[in-house]
C-alpha cells in the first residue's frame, strides 16, 4: 500500500491531524511488497508530510519499520542510490530497487496531542474504549489480523455494528450459538473458556455452521465437511475456496459483546490476500514458471494457494473447457443452471490476481525433457513446474446407432441445459446407475414425461453404499415415477430423421426415448501422457507421492487423475474422484510449497484429510466420510424405510466409512474422529 515515502526533515514528524494507531508492517514475502498500514498519501514537495488518520487503537511513541519494497520519491525529490551506498540527505528519498535481499530501517518519532490521545482512548459514549485492549475470543491483550484491519483508516465507525448477544454463562465450553447483531448474524463460539465469533454460514453452499461440529479450534460444516479455524476464519479443509470473516468479541460486566463489520456480516465470506505477478512477461510469451493443465478444484486451489503464499512469478492455467471454472457437482443436480450461475471464479478474479486462464486449450502431449506442453491448436508452452489436473472423462459404452443425436455424456453446463430442454414433457432414459446417472434421473422426474434407468447390477449404489441402503434408495426413486430395468444393457439406439426415438435393450425390451444420458462411470483423462514418461498404472491413473509429485522432477498431479497414499488407510495408494479431495490435492501439492515464498521453501504438506462426498436426490442428501472400499459389513442405525439412518461400513472389526441421510451432523462427527487418528471399532456401533 505504501507507494511513496520521504523524510523531509531528519528528526520528528508531527502528527497533528489526529492520533496514531496500530501501524501494521508486513515483511516482504518472496518479493511481495511490505505494507505500512494507513500511509497512502503522496507528497508534493519539501515540507512536513502529513499522514492520514489511522483510527483508534494502540499509541506507540516510536516505530522502527523494516520495509522491503522500492521507495519512490514524489515530484520535487530525487531518487537516490540503494540505502547502503547513500550518504544522508534529508531532502532525498532513498530506495531499494532490487527487491531481493534488502530491508530499509526508518525511525519515525510520533508526537501526539494530549487531547487527541485522551479522545482516542474514549468510546463514542465518553467511556474508556473497550477496544484499546481486546482479543477476538473475549480475553484481553490481543487483536487478530482481521480485527486490526477493522481499525485502519479506510474503515469508518458507521461501517461497524456492536451488539450485546448473551450472558457469559449462556454458553458452556464446546458450545456454539448463532446470534443476531441487527445487521446480520454471526456464530458465537466458546472453547477453553474463551469466546470467538465468525461468519455463521459455510461459504461453500451456505450450511448453518451452528449445526456443525466444534473440535480442537475449528468448526466442521455439517453438510460437506469443510473446516474453518475459529481464531482466523481460514478454511482448513475442503470443499470451498473462501474463508470466513472473524469478529471482535469482548466480555463486559458478564455480557458478551460482538463488534463486526456490516459488509462482512452480509457476505459471510473472506478471500485471502494474494500476491501480484512481478515478472514482466508479455501474455504471448510461451513460457510460464507454473503451468497448470485443467481448471477443476485441484488446479484452481493450487493457483490460488501459490498467490496466497506470495508467489510472484507467472501462473498459466490451460483448460479444454469453454467456461471459467464452475461447480461441476451441481451439473447433475441442477440441470438448468447456466455456466455463469455455476461459476466459481470470474474472469475478473483471474485478471485481478494475475492468474492467466486460457480457455478451449486442450493439451495433446507433454515432453518432460524439454519441459514443453503441446496443445491441439498447435500452440506450445514451456514450463518450470507443471501440475496435471485434467480430471476424468465419461466412459463410453458399445451399442448400435452411434450417429443418433440427443444422446449425451454429461460433461458441461451446455450438456446439462440441453438435457433439461429436450426432456421436458418427453421420455428420458438413463444408462448406468453411477451417482451422476442417478442424480440426473432424480432431476428429470419433475420435467420429463417418463424416466427410465438401465443398470447392469440388481441394485443401484450397491458397490458404494451396500445392498440395504441401495434398495432403500431404489424404492425412493420408484415412488417418484422412475422405472428400473436392472441386470440389463443397451443393444441399440434407434432414431427417426437422426433423432433418438427408442432404446433397445439386450433383453429385447424396447424403451421409448427422446433423450438419453449415459452415466456409466468415468476414467482418467490422461491419454495425452502415454508417451511422456510420466508413470501411470494399468488403468491410466498417474501415481504420485504424499506431496502429489510424479516420478518426473517438477511434474505434479492431482484430482481424479491420480492414485495417492491415503494416510487414513495406512498410506495405501488409492484413487478418490471426489470434489473435496481434488481441493486437498491442489493445496497439498509440493509444487505449491516450493514455488511460494522463500520462508516456505522446503516445507511440505501431506494429504491427511478425511475423504468426504455427498449426493442429493428429491430434496434429500446423503453424506459420506471415510474410504469404504472393500467393506465386508454394514451396520445400520435408524430407519431405512423412513430414510433417516446412519450406515457404518466395517472391514474386519474396524469402521472405515460412514454414510447418513437426515442424521446430521453424524458424518462430520465421525470425520472428526477419523481425522484425529483414532479408530472406531465395530463393537462401538453395533
Amino acid at each position: 500500500d505504501l507507494e511513496r515515502i520521504t523524510e523531509s526533515e531528519r528528526g520528528r514528524i508531527d502528527m497533528t491531524s489526529s492520533s496514531v494507531a496500530l501501524w501494521e508492517v508486513e515483511s516482504r514475502r518472496a518479493g511481495k511488497p511490505g505494507r505500512l498500514g494507513g500511509v497512502t498519501r503522496t507528497f508534493s514537495g519539501p515540507g512536513r508530510p502529513k499522514l492520514p488518520h489511522p483510527g483508534p487503537a494502540v499509541h506507540p511513541e516510536c516505530l522502527i519499520l523494516s520495509l522491503g519494497f522500492p521507495l519512490t520519491g514524489p515530484p520535487g525529490f530525487t531518487l537516490g542510490p540503494p540505502w547502503e551506498d547513500a550518504s544522508p540527505n534529508p531532502n532525498q528519498a532513498v530506495g531499494n530497487l532490487s527487491l531481493l535481499t534488502f530491508a530499509v530501517e526508518v525511525k519515525v518519532e510520533l508526537t501526539l496531542l494530549e487531547k487527541e490521545k485522551e479522545a482516542d482512548l474514549m468510546s463514542p459514549n465518553g467511556k474508556a474504549s473497550p477496544f484499546s485492549e481486546c482479543r477476538p475470543n473475549g480475553s484481553l491483550g490481543h487483536c487478530s489480523d482481521e480485527d486490526s484491519a477493522a481499525l485502519r483508516p479506510s474503515h469508518k465507525h458507521r461501517d461497524y455494528i456492536e451488539a450485546t448477544v448473551c450472558h457469559v454463562k449462556d454458553l458452556e465450553n464446546g458450545q456454539m450459538r448463532e446470534v443476531d447483531l441487527g445487521a446480520g448474524r454471526a456464530l458465537l463460539i466458546k472453547e477453553h473458556g474463551e469466546f470467538s465469533a465468525m461468519g455463521h454460514k459455510c461459504p461453500h453452499y451456505g450450511a448453518p455452521l451452528v449445526k456443525g461440529v466444534l473440535s480442537k479450534g475449528h468448526v466442521r460444516c455439517p453438510w460437506h465437511g469443510a473446516c474453518f479455524n475459529i481464531a482466523t476464519g481460514d478454511i482448513e479443509d475442503f470443499p470451498g475456496l473462501d474463508s470466513l470473516p472473524t469478529f471482535q468479541v469482548r466480555v463486559e460486566k458478564d455480557k458478551v459483546i460482538i463488534r463486526a463489520n456490516k459488509q462482512a456480516l452480509q457476505t459471510q465470506r473472506k478471500t485471502k490476500a494474494m500476491a501480484k505477478c512481478s515478472a514482466v512477461i508479455n501474455s504471448s510469451t510461451s513460457f510460464s514458471h507454473v503451468l497448470i493443465i485443467g481448471s477443476g478444484p485441484a488446479a484452481l486451489v493450487c493457483a490460488e494457494t501459490l498467490r496466497q503464499e506470495g508467489f510472484t512469478d507467472r501462473i498459466v492455467m490451460c483448460t479444454m473447457e469453454k467456461n471459467p471454472p464452475y461447480d461441476r457437482p451441481k451439473l447433475s443436480k441442477s440441470l438448468e443452471s447456466t455456466a455463469e450461475q455455476l461459476q466459481l471464479r470470474s474472469m475478473e478474479f483471474f485478471q485481478n490476481h494475475d492468474i492467466e486462464l486460457l480457455l478451449d486449450k486442450e493439451a495433446v502431449s507433454v515432453d518432460v525433457k524439454t519441459k514443453t506442453v503441446a496443445f491441439q491448436d498447435g500452440y506450445k508452452m514451456e514450463y518450470r513446474k507443471l501440475l496435471i489436473a485434467t480430471g476424468s472423462k465419461p466412459k463410453s459404452i458399445n451399442y448400435k446407432g452411434k450417429d443418433i443425436s440427443n444422446v449425451f455424456h454429461l460433461r458441461t453446463p451446455e450438456d446439462a441445459n440441453s438435457i433439461a430442454r429436450l426432456a421436458r414433457s418427453k421420455n428420458a432414459v438413463i444408462v448406468g446407475t453411477s451417482f451422476i446417472g442417478m442424480e440426473v434421473a432424480a432431476a428429470l422426474t419433475d420435467k420429463a414425461h417418463s424416466v427410465s434407468v438401465i443398470g447392469i447390477e440388481a441394485v443401484p449404489f450397491r458397490k458404494a453404499l451396500g445392498e440395504k441402503v441401495g434398495k432403500a434408495l431404489m424404492k425412493l426413486f420408484e415412488m417418484n415415477r422412475v422405472k428400473f430395468y436392472m441386470l440389463n444393457e443397451v443393444s441399440e439406439m434407434r432414431g427417426h430423421h437422426g433423432q433418438l426415438k427408442e432404446v433397445v435393450l439386450k433383453s429385447g425390451k424396447v424403451l421409448r426415448a427422446d433423450v438419453c444420458v449415459i452415466g456409466a462411470g468415468s476414467s482418467p483423462a490422461t491419454a495425452f501422457l502415454k508417451q511422456s514418461g510420466v508413470h501411470m498404472d494399468s488403468k491410466g491413473f498417474i501415481t504420485v507421492n504424499k506431496m502429489m509429485q510424479t516420478n518426473v522432477d517438477g511434474v505434479f498431479a492431482g484430482g481424479d487423475v491420480v492414485t495417492f497414499p491415503l494416510a487414513l488407510r495406512g498410506n495405501k495408494k488409492v484413487n478418490i474422484p471426489h470434489w473435496q479431495m481434488a481441493h486437498v490435492h491442489g493445496k497439498c501439492s509440493k509444487l505449491t510449497r516450493r514455488a511460494a515464498a522463500l520462508g516456505m521453501m522446503g516445507k511440505t504438506s501431506e494429504v491427511r484429510t478425511v475423504p468426504y462426498f455427498w449426493t442429493a436426490m428429491f430434496g434429500k442428501s446423503i453424506r459420506y466420510a471415510g474410504y469404504g472400499d472393500g467393506f465386508d459389513d454394514v451396520i445400520i442405525q435408524g430407519d431405512l424405510d423412513e430414510l433417516k439412518f446412519v450406515a457404518f461400513y466395517t472391514k474386519s472389526e474396524e469402521v472405515i466409512a460412514v454414510a447418513s441421510m437426515n442424521y446430521d451432523p453424524i458424518v462430520s462427527r465421525v470425520a472428526e474422529v477419523f481425522g484425529s487418528g483414532k479408530t472406531i471399532k465395530k463393537r462401538d456401533v453395533e
